[in-house]
């Protein structure tokens, strides 16, 4: 491996359940990093040794395999276990969802960041095969199905479509939560090679510097599949500090089928995640901003309940459909309740 000089030590935390093969092949792509991890702790949370056994029988430099006891499997859970067992000298911990895989120079841009963002709290890397943009010149006009960011555009969906018409659209630019939530997500960042501020950043394809994570710690809230974990955590240290994407740390996410909860439980969890995310910004939001983030919200359940007719998979849309509308109904029942730090 040719390591380009960097001073900062890294470690490298991949939790990962039930997907061996999965692991496997993002270990190969850091094997071909051209700046390698000082150490990398495989966190499992496995209910069978198919992991364990093909980290056996492949070998890896500076690799720690824990196969994680049951109370402490689920994302957030594991996350924390990882933590706690990071190395002293470290200083960044970079944090892979174990169904990507890396280009070759993902580590070395990333670091690079910390070094032209000295004060950088935390730094995340671009999902490339995810990435719908096209570079137009910056004095572009777009159309009103288009979404356009830095001479970049990309077709928008029937969400931000619909949204727009009903003056229901973001006020930030990506990465940047509005005070009534339903912001543009880091995915709409262009893949222009730079360096942009954000507030959040997505967990799977995440680095924080260690020093944070002595008073913060990825939430309990968010249980099993976790679904916005990492927009909490990244919402609560953006208030401390600065957070970028570097577009250049490009990575490939294949979202392994595996782990994922059924759809009308993924409904819940979006709004009632979503709510609970939407709070941990904006604990007292206006009158104006909570009429926006429910009728947002009502909206993206009837379009999912619209998909029943409009798509192939009829049932996943209505079952899902259903999950948000009693996950919104909940909220006047029994809302979450925020914690901050764990």
């Amino acid at each position: 491996m040719n390591q380009p000089h960097n001073t900062m030590k890294f470690s490298l935390i991949i939790c990962t359940y039930m997907r061996s093969q999965s692991v496997l092949q993002l270990l190969q792509s850091v094997q071909e990093q051209t700046l390698y991890p000082d150490e990398i702790l495989i966190i499992d949370g496995s209910t069978n040794t198919e992991t364990e056994l093909v980290l056996t029988e492949n070998t890896f430099p500076n690799l720690n395999y824990f196969a994680v006891p049951p109370e402490y499997r689920g994302l957030t859970k594991q996350r924390n276990y990882g933590l706690e067992r990071v190395g002293n000298a470290m200083e960044v911990v970079c944090f892979l969802d174990d169904d990507t895989i890396l280009d070759k120079e993902y580590f070395e841009q990333l670091l690079k960041t910390y070094e032209i963002h000295p004060k950088a709290l935390g730094v995340g890397g671009y999902i490339a095969n995810e990435s719908k943009c096209e570079f137009v010149g910056y004095d572009y006009h777009p159309n009103r199905d288009e979404f356009f960011f830095d001479g970049w555009r990309r077709k928008d969906g029937s969400r931000f479509i619909l949204r727009k018409k009903l003056g229901l659209d973001s006020d930030c630019q990506p990465g940047f939560s509005p005070s009534f939530s339903h912001g543009r997500s880091v995915g709409f960042l262009p893949p222009s090679g730079k360096i942009y501020e954000v507030e959040q950043l997505m967990g799977g394809v995440s680095s924080f510097k260690k020093e944070i994570f002595n008073d913060l710690k990825f939430s309990t809230y968010f249980e099993g599949y976790g679904l916005y974990e990492d927009l909490d955590f990244t919402l609560r240290v953006s208030k401390r500090g600065k957070l970028y994407i570097n577009t250049a740390a490009q990575l490939n996410h294949y979202h392994h089928p595996s782990g994922r909860p059924n759809q009308y439980l993924y409904g819940k969890m979006v709004v009632r995640n979503g709510w609970y995310v939407w709070r941990v910004k904006n604990p007292r939001p206006s009158l104006n901003a909570a009429l926006k983030w429910n009728l947002i919200t009502i909206v993206l359940t009837m379009i999912r309940f619209s998909n029943t007719f409009t798509t192939s998979k009829k049932k996943e849309a209505f079952t899902e459909a259903l999950g948000r509308t009693i996950g919104w109904w909940s909220l006047w029942v029994n809302k979450p309740k925020i914690r901050n730090g764990i």
